[in-house]
């Protein structure tokens, strides 16, 4: 579906290197703007921090090593990379004061420019070019989107921060890309940007006061980590199955460098870019990457940094965010009843359970579930196959972990389980009456057990089997997507 809707005909590899026979024609000037630019980032800022730097400044991670990416993932510090409302807001609000203040500097254009709403215009449109330098993600769609929204307020002198700004901001969103709806980035942006608009829009309203003048701004830093990490983790653990046990302190430790040094130093070596001295902006935006880096590996490498959660039923994920939003649009007491539904989903979500057999819809990997976890049928190949069916299922081993002990675990309940891979063993297969046989290829004859070969798994997709007792209940990949665009092979003209 992804694939679908990013318009991609094929994907693969190659183990081999490719050779460059012409430089790609009709690319888009934006995206050889973008590119050169993250090279340029690259070149000026070394190794694993460089990569940081083009990724937050071009959207461009490329250069990032796994390792880095997982760090952190796994300290709640990806968000980081991702070009969002914290960019964003800290590029608008730095361009915003920038012009402000220097527009209020010169005496004679004081009291003959509309300050504030000249301001918010420059600012409306530096945001605009970081838009289309950065790719255009959703998030930093709905950032931009958002930005616009509050700029927008200040030239119309409304209130700028409000959940109808962030209603506005999705609906833009949605008309544009309907898609995105389904896709982590999405949900994860605007349940952050939700909450914490809903949060503080109550310690507004009910004037709660957050300390003495020099620690406001460590209070607001503690409650926005703490609100957006609670409202995005649910997403987080539906979508990729973990979660960070010291996210919070990473994030009270890496987020203000990032508003403090790293984007107002970005954007400075970009003033200075035209003059030739954009390194001395590098130099500072380094230390402060070097900090957020630092910080990560230091709360990844301790035990336990990431827990593991089984994926949820669909529904469940629908009907918390549904509690949630009634507690955050609701008035009064009345709010109180959207805990009802974020509970029962909780509760939902703690008694799922992951199918006892599980086959790939190539016949190539099956997965069976025993006490001690899954255990599949080949160490390798597959491999973006078994690390989904591994996470869905809490488990951080290895595929190669995961298929040692296939010989012992193929016999499940009364329907023991055969698996044939490769030329030899698919002519080879036979199965008797009470048995399930996969088949990674064709098989041209009739057998007296459930059989799952090439055809069959052409119609179905992947497959899912439950045992209850002696009977088996099997759902398919077609049964809970339908037929789709992008899953139904169409016939060449």
């Amino acid at each position: 579906r992804h694939a679908w809707f990013q318009g991609l005909g094929a994907i693969g590899y190659s183990r081999t290197p490719l050779m460059l026979l012409e430089p790609a024609r009709n690319t888009a000037l934006i995206s050889q703007a973008r590119y050169a630019f993250a090279n340029f980032v690259r070149s000026e800022i070394k190794g694993e921090n460089g990569a940081f730097a083009a990724a937050i400044m071009a959207g461009d991670r490329s250069a990032m090593s796994q390792e880095t990416v997982d760090t952190l993932r796994h300290t709640n510090l990806a968000h980081l990379l991702a070009i969002s409302g914290l960019h964003m807001g800290l590029l608008s609000g730095f361009i915003y004061a920038a012009i402000r203040y220097g527009l209020v500097l010169s005496p004679s254009l004081r009291h003959r420019v509309p300050i504030r709403k000249t301001a918010a215009f420059g600012a409306l449109v530096v945001s605009f070019f970081y838009l289309l330098l950065s790719g255009g993600s959703v998030a930093t769609e709905r950032a931009f989107i958002m930005a616009m929204v509050a700029l927008g307020a200040v030239f119309f002198e409304r209130r700028v921060i409000s959940l109808r700004s962030v209603a506005t901001a999705a609906l833009i969103v949605l008309l544009w890309q309907p898609e995105a709806l389904l896709g982590p980035g999405f949900q994860m942006s605007f349940a952050a940007t939700t909450a914490l608009v809903a949060v503080f829009a109550a310690l507004r309203d009910y004037d709660v006061s957050l300390g003495p003048k020099w620690l406001r701004p460590f209070a607001t830093l503690f409650i926005t980590s703490f609100v957006a990490g609670l409202a995005t983790a649910p997403v987080a653990a539906a979508h990729f199955n973990h979660f960070a046990h010291y996210g919070l302190l990473a994030n009270l430790l890496a987020v203000p460098l990032m508003g403090a040094l790293v984007i107002p130093a970005g954007v400075i070596a970009l003033l200075l870019w035209p003059l030739g001295l954009s390194s001395l902006g590098f130099f500072v935006m380094e230390l402060g990457i070097s900090w957020i880096l630092t910080v990560a590996g230091f709360f990844a490498a301790f035990d336990g940094a990431r827990g593991t959660v089984v994926a949820p039923d669909p529904y469940v994920l629908a009907m918390m965010m549904l509690g949630a939003l009634g507690v955050a649009l609701w008035r009064g007491t009345a709010r109180l009843f959207g805990v009802l539904p974020m509970l029962v989903a909780a509760g939902l979500w703690s008694q799922t359970t992951r199918p006892d057999v599980l086959i790939s819809d190539t016949g190539k990997l099956v997965g069976v579930m025993t006490g001690e976890g899954r255990v599949l049928s080949a160490k390798s190949g597959s491999g973006f196959v078994a690390r989904g069916w591994l996470e869905n299922d809490g488990d951080l081993r290895s595929q190669e972990a995961a298929a040692r002990h296939w010989e012992e675990a193929s016999s499940v309940a009364a329907y023991p389980l055969l698996h044939a891979r490769g030329k030899a063993s698919v002519a080879a297969a036979g199965c008797g009456a009470g048995q399930i046989l996969v088949v990674a290829g064709l098989l041209e004859r009739d057998l007296p057990c459930l059989v799952f070969d090439e055809r069959r798994l052409r119609e179905t997709g992947a497959v899912a089997l439950y045992f209850e007792g002696d009977e088996l209940k099997m759902k398919t990949a077609r049964e809970s997507t339908g037929r789709r665009l992008w899953n139904t092979r169409r016939a060449r003209q």
